[in-house]
């Protein structure tokens, strides 16, 4: 197999004098014509800054140090002019961001997006670019394509957004595609769609990709090799099931361990917490019935808008957590901000703690927020950039006048510590925390006013395997030491397995089934959920 891309030497450094420091440190890649490579590390360790270096994207604070030497097809990529660069990039090299909240276009429709790139490096007539942008949609598995296309990236989900990335990279068939996280929004079954199509065009067309991800089980399954990377040096690498069936690196030991599995069993609290008490009251903590929600964004052409949640019904106990797992776009977000009161449902009703909170309006609504809380998939998206650690944990205390400011400030410093992080960090921003401790920092913003139930939307899905299995653990000990409830959305049902007590299956707005987890993962009574199951990575049927 010739070599598409050779790496030699690659350094790259962040910063200058006293403050610089070295993301890449002589890393060696190569990378076979048709070949699925797969790049795996921690937060921090280097593999997205070498992603970005190969389609010259580094900002403008890097600097790749002499010596290094990075040959696509033959041509030194760090010596061409950046107008053959940006003809490369986007027409023989695909690239698929990581977040892709930030990297599409908010002022133009979706469509309009992929066929730019088609009109750009592949002299489509608009037309036929805008059909052809139509069919890429559905073939990235967005549902509608024809409607998602005319809606700009505001009205799609994270998942619908990651998708259009993805689109957008394959537009024009390029030899190499270039992936950092493509898949850490995806809910299994387009998760499997998506890495599906990419082996397809490996085989197909002979396209290679360079996948960059956290997630063990995707590089089990579908790379060829796997490189794992660790603070900027290639520390192993290898064919994927060698390396992750026998690793022989202490770190790629500790990746693997921490991985998520489908077999892995509840979670339990961490030996010397002391439970609080079970609730010995009968009625749940929350009942939703018949709750159906529409937007009108939605509405198809020449007819009516198709419900977002439509008539579902369900039960969380005190105490306990209750997931909700589905596809993007199958309504389980939606429904988790109609039960915080942060949208208000069309029709139906939500009795929390025996009073039916739908129609609360004024004083009443915000004193339910000391009761509700909620924690976001994205943290550096939900944290004021501008406020500290600790005037942001302070913040809901404040609002709802709360102490003293000396008793704030003690109760902050109590709730880092119940989050397991260290004070020496109250008076960081956000941008200065890792992925996981801006997450840490969100739950115990989310604890600040002592709720009863915390709506938690994708907390771990962005967060390495390592970081992902302490957070759930934390989440474990703090509902155990403090009685809380959670409502879990989730598309890792590796991660559902692990930490939910019951388990609501969601498509199209509608739940199919409801049971306790054990019997969904062992008995799923749904063709869908059954789908699901099989679509984890990893995952072999029985």
């Amino acid at each position: 197999m010739s070599a598409l891309l050779t790496v030699t030497g690659l350094q790259i450094d962040y910063g200058s004098g006293r403050r610089a420091f070295s993301a890449v440190r002589g890393i060696d890649l190569e990378i076979g014509r048709g070949e699925i490579v797969a790049v795996v590390g921690e937060s921090g360790s280097g593999k997205s800054t070498l992603a970005h270096s190969l389609v010259r994207l580094l900002p403008p604070e890097a600097r790749v140090r002499a010596g290094s030497s990075i040959v696509f097809d033959g041509s030194e990529v760090l010596r061409m002019p950046m107008a053959a660069m940006r003809r490369l990039r986007g027409g023989r090299i695909g690239f698929v961001p990581q977040d892709p909240s930030h990297s599409l276009n908010p002022l133009m429709r979706v469509g309009a997006q992929i066929a730019e790139s088609l009109r750009r490096h592949r002299a489509m007539p608009p037309a036929a670019a805008a059909a052809r942008a139509v069919e890429i949609l559905g073939e990235v598995g967005i549902p509608d394509p024809d409607v998602r296309a005319r809606q700009y990236p505001h009205e799609l989900s994270g998942g619908l957004r990651q998708r259009v990335l993805i689109g957008i990279a394959w537009a024009c068939d390029p030899e190499l595609v270039i992936a950092d996280e493509p898949t850490s929004a995806l809910d299994a079954t387009v998760q499997r769609h998506v890495l599906d199509r990419m082996q397809q065009l490996a085989a197909a067309h002979g396209t290679s990709v360079l996948l960059v991800t956290h997630d063990l089980a995707v590089a089990a399954d579908r790379a060829d090799r796997i490189v794992v990377v660790e603070r900027g040096v290639v520390v192993e690498t290898g064919p994927a099931r060698q390396v992750l069936s026998a690793p022989s690196h202490d770190y790629t030991r500790r990746l693997v361990s921490a991985a998520p599995g489908l077999n892995s069993g509840r979670l339990r609290p961490t030996a010397g917490i002391r439970p609080r008490e079970a609730a010995t009251a009968s009625a749940p903590l929350l009942r939703a019935q018949s709750l159906t929600k529409t937007y009108a964004s939605m509405a198809r052409r020449g007819g009516e808008a198709a419900p977002a949640v439509a008539d579902i019904g369900f039960e969380i106990a005190r105490g306990s957590t209750f997931a909700l797992v589905g596809e993007s776009g199958s309504g389980k977000s939606t429904t988790a901000r109609m039960v915080a009161r942060i949208i208000d449902a069309d029709s139906g009703r939500i009795d929390f703690d025996g009073v039916d909170i739908t129609m609360l309006r004024g004083e009443r609504l915000r004193q339910l927020r000391r009761r509700i809380q909620v924690v976001y998939q994205n943290p550096f998206g939900s944290l004021d950039p501008r406020m500290t650690v600790a005037a942001l944990v302070a913040e809901p205390m404040r609002a709802f006048g709360v102490g003293t400011r000396s008793s704030r400030a003690q109760a902050v410093r109590d709730l880092l510590g119940q989050v397991r992080l260290d004070t020496a960090l109250l008076g960081r921003l956000p941008a200065q925390l890792s992925g996981g401790q801006r997450q840490r920092v969100a739950i115990a913003r989310a604890l600040a006013l002592q709720p009863e139930l915390v709506v938690l939307d994708e907390p771990v899905s962005a967060l390495d395997v390592s970081v992902q299995e302490q957070v759930l653990q934390l989440l474990v000990d703090l509902q155990a030491e403090f009685g809380l409830t959670y409502l879990f959305i989730s598309h890792d049902l590796g991660v559902i397995r692990q930490i939910s007590d019951r388990v609501a299956v969601m498509k199209d707005g509608r739940i199919l089934e409801q049971d306790t987890t054990e019997r969904i993962f062992q008995h799923p009574a749904d063709d869908y959920t059954r789908e699901l199951i099989g679509a984890i990575p990893g995952h072999q049927a029985s």
